[in-house]
Formats: C-alpha cells, sequence, structure tokens
C-alpha cells in the first residue's frame, strides 16, 4: 500500500453504484432484442440522467432497453450478491473497488470482453486499470476516484479566531478547542459513525499522513500496532477525552445522509474529513452557506511528512451470471456510456453524471472535458491531493477487514475502548478477516 501518484496512476475518477432490479425472464426473446437492468444507489437527479442516457442509448440501438432500479448505498452489494446469483439479476452493477475481488471470485464480475479490455487500456490511467483489475483480466469498465480531505466552515473559523485550516495534528486539535468552545452544541471535529467507508477512510486517512498504513506491503496482514497506527488512534482518544468530538452528532444512515451531514451543514460542526463526492448534497442542504465550505489537506501526524488521502474507484461490471445476451449488450452499452460520443462536449455521459455529484471521473478524456469544474475551490484540493494518495487495498478480505477496523474506530469514538486496545483487538480482527477470505 505505497503511496503514488494518483494523476499518473490512479487517475481521478470513480462511478457511484449502478443498480437496477427490474428483472425480466432469461429466456432471450424471438427477435433477438434484449432488456438489461442496472443496479445503482445514485439519487434521483443522477438516476434521471441515467435513465436519459439509456433512452439516447435505445434510440440508436432499439433492440437494447436498459432500465434503471436505485437502493440505498447500504443495501448495494447486498442486492447484487442476492438478486445476481440469477441469470434475471441485475446485468449491470457499479461496485466500489475493494469488493471486486470478491465478485471476481464468485463470478459476479465477468471479463470484459478483448475490444473492452483493449479500450480500457488505452483510455484509462494504468493504476485505475490495475483496480478494476482481478485473476489476470479485466473485470469492469472504470468510473470514479474519490479522495478524503479536510473540510471546514470558514464562518465558524472566524469566529473562533482562526485564520488558517490545520496543517499538523497539533494545529487540529488546538483547531477543535476553538470550534468547540465558540458555544453550546458545537463540535470542533465530526468523525462519522455507522458506515463502514464514513468511519475508516478518514481514520486511515490521517494513518496515512502519519507514515502509516492499513495493511502490510504484501496485503496479507493488518499494521494496525505500528507506533504510526498506534498515535492515530491515541489523536482520536484524546479528542473524544477532551469533548472536541461527539459521536452523537456524526452517525450516518442508510443513504449515507443523517446526523453528520445535517450537523456540518447547520453549523454545528466546525471539521470533518470527508470524500470530494458530497459537495452536491452540500449545496443542496447548504444553498447560500455553501460560500462558507473550504477544503484543504488532511493534517499531517507527528511521524509523517506528507498529507496522503485514501483513494478509493468504482467500477461498472456486468454480471458474470447473466445470459451470454445479456452480457453482449450490457458491454456495448457500457462501452458507449463511458464513451466520448455520449457526453457533452467531449465527455462521455459518465463524466458528466459523475461530475454533476462532485465526482472526479477517470477516464483521461473526461478529466480534460471537465477541467474547468475540477479547478473549482472545493474540488481542486481532492485533484491537488491525488499526487500522493494512498489507494485503499484491493485485496481478498480486505472489505470485511474494514468492517473490523469499523468496529474498534467506533468503540474507541464512544468512549468504550482505549487506542492501544482497539489497535490490538482490530489487528487480530483484520488478520482473521484476511485469512478466512483466502
Amino acid at each position: 500500500m505505497k503511496k503514488h501518484s494518483l494523476l499518473a496512476g490512479l487517475g481521478v475518477a470513480a462511478a457511484v453504484a449502478l443498480v437496477a432490479t427490474g428483472c425480466s425472464s432469461s429466456a432471450a426473446p424471438e427477435d433477438g432484442s434484449q432488456e438489461i437492468t442496472f443496479l445503482t444507489h445514485w439519487g434521483p437527479e443522477q438516476v434521471t440522467m441515467l435513465e436519459e442516457a439509456a433512452a439516447a442509448f435505445t434510440e440508436e440501438n432499439p433492440d437494447i432497453t436498459v432500465k434503471v432500479q436505485a437502493v440505498p448505498f447500504a443495501n448495494l452489494l447486498s442486492t447484487l450478491r442476492t438478486q445476481g446469483a440469477s441469470p434475471d439479476g441485475p446485468t449491470i452493477a457499479g461496485v466500489y473497488d475493494a469488493w471486486l475481488p470478491e465478485l471476481a471470485r464468485d463470478g459476479l464480475a465477468a471479463e470484459a470482453p478483448a475490444d473492452v479490455a483493449a479500450d480500457v487500456e488505452a483510455n484509462w490511467p494504468a493504476g485505475v486499470v490495475n483496480a478494476a483489475t482481478q485473476e489476470g483480466a479485466i473485470r469492469g469498465i472504470p468510473n470514479e476516484v474519490d479522495l478524503y480531505q479536510l473540510n471546514y466552515n470558514t464562518a465558524l473559523f472566524e469566529e473562533a479566531g482562526i485564520t488558517e485550516p490545520p496543517a499538523t495534528w497539533d494545529e487540529l486539535v488546538t483547531a477543535a478547542k476553538a470550534i468547540t468552545g465558540t458555544g453550546e452544541g458545537r463540535q470542533g471535529i465530526g468523525f462519522i459513525t455507522s458506515w463502514n467507508s464514513g468511519a475508516v477512510h478518514p481514520f486511515l486517512s490521517l494513518l496515512a499522513s502519519n507514515g502509516g498504513t492499513f495493511l502490510n506491503a504484501a496485503g496479507d496482514a493488518a499494521d494496525l500496532e505500528s507506533p504510526q497506527a498506534l498515535e492515530t488512534a491515541e489523536l482520536y482518544q484524546q479528542l473524544v477525552d477532551e469533548g472536541l468530538t461527539d459521536p452523537s452528532m456524526s452517525g450516518a444512515n442508510a443513504n449515507t445522509t443523517g446526523p453528520y451531514l445535517d450537523n456540518f451543514v447547520n453549523g454545528k460542526t466546525g471539521m470533518i474529513i470527508m470524500a470530494n463526492w458530497w459537495e452536491s448534497s452540500l449545496k443542496d442542504a447548504m444553498g447560500d452557506n455553501f460560500a462558507n465550505v473550504a477544503t484543504a489537506p488532511i493534517p499531517v501526524g507527528p511521524s509523517g511528512d506528507v498529507s496522503s488521502s485514501i483513494s478509493y474507484s468504482w467500477d461498472t461490471i456486468v454480471n458474470g451470471n447473466a445470459s451470454e445476451g445479456k452480457q453482449e449488450a450490457a458491454w456495448k452499452f457500457l462501452t458507449w456510456l463511458n464513451g466520448p460520443d455520449s457526453g457533452e462536449n467531449g465527455s462521455s455521459a459518465m463524466g458528466d453524471m459523475l461530475i454533476s455529484m462532485g465526482i472526479l471521473p477517470s477516464r483521461i478524456s473526461d478529466v480534460e472535458a471537465h477541467a474547468e469544474a475540477l479547478g473549482s475551490d472545493f474540488l481542486s484540493s481532492y485533484v491537488t491531493a491525488m499526487e500522493t494518495a494512498t489507494p485503499f487495498p484491493t485485496v481478498l478480505g480486505a472489505t470485511a477487514g474494514a468492517d473490523a477496523l469499523q468496529r474498534q474506530i467506533e468503540l474507541l469514538l464512544n468512549g468504550q475502548t482505549d487506542a492501544a486496545t482497539a489497535m490490538k483487538t482490530a489487528t487480530v480482527d483484520v488478520d482473521a478477516a484476511l485469512t478466512a477470505a483466502r
């Protein structure tokens, strides 16, 4: 899990989950037409955009109909697993790259045809292609890359007398104290709970910015009892012990919204470490007050020398259990959806949808087409952070390992364990998850 340039290696984007449950009979129609389903966790606005893109594709390809159904993010993987086991299940799904090893192993992520694989290799950065590759084959078309940065409320900073975002952990604690002291019901920094990625990725971003890693270099064991990991857990414990973070204000729901979003939007949380994709949620919820939101690099810890965000990508896969005809139709649609002729001004339709959510697209031509949007005040920090990002490991068992780490992070945030015990227990549980998956 070494840091490397995402601009050169990972690219800029990750396609958010794509899902559809409206299922049709697996028997091929006599006229050769195909109805395929697209499973997604996107919100109504992006689902509408996807449906419009699908309709445009069907105009050009009247023998293929694409149906879209959205489920909450928390139900995305389980929906794919339960319904995807049948040939009548979702034909296409957008998946988090950490899920891909298990999905490929279980036959739910089909190998891309040679022409699709060649297109991916030619038009996406090598690191993104590597993340979409399992068992020696490309298993999907990459969509997006997401990273984490420190988001902060400039109005609260001004009220607390803070002139610059914190660049180190000591400055982070000082800023959190100043913000917490401005009034009842405020927390200096919020840490998300009740949501795996929301809890784990900020912790791992602070860990990476302290010179540490989640797993060892081989990816087969936890590295959570290192001095860097212990220091990261001790930072959490300090913030809890000093009342600078309040887990009751930072919970998430199945739609990955909830109190953590509400309290930041309402000016009760001064800082939070969050991904670029929530920009659209902030704009919708804050209106004119979105102007008070700024982003900055992850503060560097005492054992670190550079800010480093955890990064992850999404891929659009085709269900290996679907019929041959449906798979062929699905790859044809995905090639069009992610190609430069389906969107506006040289962007793919997928790139246009991603940018509408504040998500960084990974196709090289999409990055070029949306250069102005990617240079916005909110997103520019994320784009710069790609240079030193640390990719989340895509190995068998990493997702279950993250679940194990999440449990210990949340116990720590709720004052139910101490830093050393949390990291020791997490190490045992992560190692068990990695072993069980092999």
